[in-house]
């Protein structure tokens, strides 16, 4: 078993497909629009779905905003150096919500980046 990708129901899709191509980096990896159903899925990642687990956006038309909850969390993504990370998410537009620093209680560096719908995006070092 493997895990394969995390959905996010998203308002608008191309804000948040900008927003997790652009300033995240990642890619379009395939979209489909689904008129019956009256939804479009979009899974974004930094790999291939045959290895990476990735992002499922899905966005249901004539929905343009969710509340998100108290029990969503963040998702999480590693990288080599979370200050100039944060620099790139900024410079593209990104929302930095935490700066960059050690965690409370740690010494973990890590950041939290804030995507068009509002959900928290986790920028740690990634010490693989």
């Amino acid at each position: 078993m493997r895990m394969l990708h995390t959905m996010l129901r998203v308002g608008d899709m191309e804000k948040s497909k900008s927003f997790y191509v652009d300033v995240l980096g990642m890619s379009l990896i395939r979209e489909h629009k689904f008129p019956e159903g009256e939804f479009t899925l979009a899974f974004i990642g930094y790999g291939d779905e045959a290895d990476s687990t990735v992002l499922e956006l899905t966005h249901n038309w004539g929905q343009s905003d969710y509340e998100l909850g108290n029990a969503y969390g963040h998702i999480a993504i590693g990288v080599d150096d979370v200050y100039s990370a944060c620099e790139k998410i900024r410079e593209a537009g990104g929302k930095i919500v935490r700066e960059p620093g050690p965690m409370k209680g740690g010494t973990t560096v890590i950041a939290f980046v804030e995507d068009p719908d509002g959900y928290k995006i986790e920028i740690l070092e990634d010490r693989h």
